[in-house]
């Protein structure tokens, strides 16, 4: 959790670095998503919630349009570019994130001056917890206020999505971003993806005994990826033979119709999809009148369905899923896009060290990577820190 004197750090860093104070310090946060996976680019609904991990940077706009950027992460240099004829593709590594902001402000018509920054993120790399959108979210919010373009929240998110989609190249839905830009101290953000409406529906673990764990498996995944790309694809597929504009238009009283129209790859995809939304709907549901403690079931059935119908779950994830309840959870499931990341393991706090110690023993007697596992909780959107 980022505090006032992390912010001063970052600042006095800048200084360092470029010479000069920031013009600010902006923070925005990675996310978990507690239910909906693959349903956001289907016009569907989501459940992520804002973590209590973030990425920060402090930023100064130039009189030009050059733009230098340094990470402190270890062994990446200075990296420079221009913001005249910038172009999707531009860049490497983590600094196509604010290229890529900085292009789509532009496609939007907006004057996006030169600027300098300093980027420092403890959301953990290739988790699934959506990192590369906590270093967009974090900028565009900079950008947005020092060029006074002055767009809501719903206009960046959408930019955004414009950003990974055709600067970076990753064919993501809207759900990370909003969550980035949208969540709150203590709630998880309910999406829907068709017209951007959010509700926000309390999520209090602590207040039911239990804890969120997060187990990063530390098998990397990245969404610019053919995997992704052709799962998406057969959703646009199942879309077009079933005649509707979205997956998020099917009920789940057409899949059997479905199963005499689709290919067994396309139906098993489009399965997914249909039922994974069901159980979005019954979770808002069930948190509202039972609470946390009664979501256990949507989560494991929602496991189940990424790993068997849309496949996008790995040997590590489902490890970690299995270890976890048998050893005291009560509900786990994969997050995220999938072909590795993180699991998050919903779990009475008497249970905690026992499915930590299971879970690090199951990893090691498999011959993978010890796990990192950490607790997450719902926390701010993004914001300015100084």
């Amino acid at each position: 959790m980022t505090t006032t004197a992390d912010a001063t750090a970052l600042s006095d860093r800048f200084l360092e670095t470029f010479g000069a104070a920031p013009d600010g310090v902006w923070q925005a946060p990675g996310r978990v998503n507690l239910i909906g996976e693959h349903t956001d680019y289907n016009e569907g609904f989501v459940l992520p919630f804002a973590i209590d991990r973030t990425a920060k940077v402090a930023l100064r706009v130039r009189d030009d349009s050059t733009v230098r950027m340094l990470s402190t992460f270890g062994g990446h240099g200075m990296v420079e570019a221009d913001l005249e004829g910038l172009e999707p593709g531009s860049g490497d590594g983590w600094s196509r994130y604010p290229l890529g902001v900085a292009w789509a402000l532009q496609e939007r018509g907006i004057a996006v001056p030169g600027f300098d920054l300093l980027l420092d993120s403890d959301v953990p790399l290739g988790a699934g917890l959506s990192s590369s959108h906590a270093i967009e979210c974090a900028v565009i919010s900079a950008l947005n206020e020092l060029t006074g373009a002055g767009l809501a929240a719903e206009a960046l998110v959408l930019a955004t999505q414009r950003a990974e989609n055709l600067f970076v190249g990753a064919p993501t839905g809207i759900m990370d971003q909003s969550a980035s830009l949208r969540g709150a101290k203590g709630q998880a953000v309910f999406l829907d993806c068709r017209d951007q409406h959010v509700e926000l529906v309390p999520f209090d673990a602590e207040a039911s005994d239990l804890v969120l764990l997060v187990i990063d498996t530390k098998v990397s995944h990245s969404h610019a990826d053919g995997g992704y790309a052709s799962r998406r694809a057969s959703c646009e597929l199942g879309a077009e033979i079933l005649g509707v504009k979205a997956l998020r238009d099917v009920g789940v009283e057409r899949l059997d119709e479905a199963s005499g129209l689709l290919d067994e790859t396309t139906l098993k995809r489009v399965r997914h999809v249909v039922t994974e939304n069901d159980r979005v709907l019954q979770t808002v549901e069930v948190l509202g009148k039972q609470g946390p403690a009664s979501i256990g079931a949507l989560l494991d059935a929602s496991h189940v369905s990424m790993r068997d119908d849309f496949e996008i779950s790995c040997p590590e994830l489902d490890l970690a899923v299995d270890t976890a309840r048998a050893n005291g959870s009560i509900g786990a499931r994969m997050t995220g896009g999938g072909f590795g990341g993180s699991a998050i393991a919903l779990t009475p706090v008497g249970r905690e060290q026992q499915v930590r110690d299971a879970v690090v023993r199951s990893f090691a007697a498999a011959g993978y990577t010890t796990p990192d596992i950490f607790t997450v909780t719902p926390a701010a959107g993004a914001l300015r820190l100084v």
